[in-house]
């Protein structure tokens, strides 16, 4: 999954081909902007992606595919699709289809429901959104896990086995509490070729260990109101990691509030509201270039501050 879909020349072409989800806050460039290059790597090697985002999301995703000449994209092997999903306050879900095959027009879906902000519910884990406001409607996300699965590589060796692509069946197993003799087949590729075998269910549980899901959130490009602090608090409650901006210190209040950003002592006070076991500030001003410290200090002492 990913959080946002900026500047994505970090990710190697393999963890592209890894996504299924992408989830945009808004449409401004920075967060947005790297739908070109999701496209260019999984066209013709990927069989599709969900894309989720808040009003006018449709429409945002068809003129960015409409800028493209698609007259030779029916050739390419499979027929990779985009499927929108634009969110309405009311936590309705308006839908929409894009295929290579047919030159990516856009093809209506029956509109569904989000209840409760839920954007997605698998077995491991679901995507809850809530509504924003940056001056525009903004969608903050928390992922939490029904179950979380650490695989102990050592165990595996013990065993005969070598990490995959197949431990997300494992995975998925255990989080659907699936009997102890579900069949998993096990398999992978090395320098001396393919390996498969399969194992019962109980016969691995002694190569992971499951603990308690984890709760994620990420808050990017919002303005300091009550409002939004309350609901930042309601989506990040109780979140093992908190995501969020701190684009200005304090002392350019007045600048952020301008901008509809926050600072990171307003940033703090949100985490803090929220009781987030842990905190990463992000998306600081380039105007802090190797200042990036003092915007950490300043979050982390609002956090702790008594109320």
């Amino acid at each position: 999954m990913l959080f946002d879909i900026g500047d994505l020349g970090a990710l190697a072409p393999r963890r592209i081909l890894r996504v299924s989800d992408v989830f945009v806050s808004h449409a401004h460039m920075d967060h947005f902007a790297g739908l070109d290059r999701l496209l260019r790597v999984c066209l013709g090697r990927h069989a599709g992606v969900r894309l989720y985002g808040p009003s006018g999301f449709l429409e945002r995703v068809e003129h960015k595919l409409a800028a493209y000449t698609w007259n030779l994209a029916a050739n390419y092997p499979g027929d990779f699709t985009l499927t929108a999903h634009e969110a309405t306050p009311e936590w309705g879900m308006r839908r929409a289809r894009f295929r290579s095959g047919a030159a990516f027009r856009r093809e209506a879906l029956p509109d569904t429901e989000a209840p409760e902000g839920v954007l997605l519910a698998e077995p491991r884990f679901r995507v809850r959104a809530a509504f924003l406001d940056h001056g525009i409607p903004c969608l903050g996300f928390a992922l939490e896990e029904k179950v979380h699965v650490n695989v102990l590589k050592n165990r595996l060796a013990e065993i005969g086995l070598a990490p995959g692509h197949w431990l997300n069946d494992l995975k998925r197993a255990i989080a659907e509490d699936s009997p102890g003799d579900t069949p998993i087949r096990a398999w992978w590729r090395d320098r001396n070729g393919e390996h498969e075998h399969v194992l019962a269910l109980r016969d691995l549980l002694q190569a992971v260990h499951v603990e308690p899901g984890r709760k994620l959130a990420y808050v990017t490009d919002i303005r300091y109101t009550p409002d939004n602090e309350s609901r930042v608090a309601r989506l990040a409650a109780g979140a093992d990691l908190l995501y969020i901006e701190s684009v200005f210190l304090s002392s350019e209040s007045d600048h952020a509030a301008r901008k509809n950003h926050l600072t990171a002592e307003q940033a703090g006070r949100m985490a803090r509201a929220a009781r987030a076991k842990s905190v990463v500030p992000f998306h600081f001003s380039p105007r802090y270039e190797a200042r990036e410290a003092e915007l950490v200090e300043e979050l982390e002492a609002a956090r702790r501050a008594a109320p």
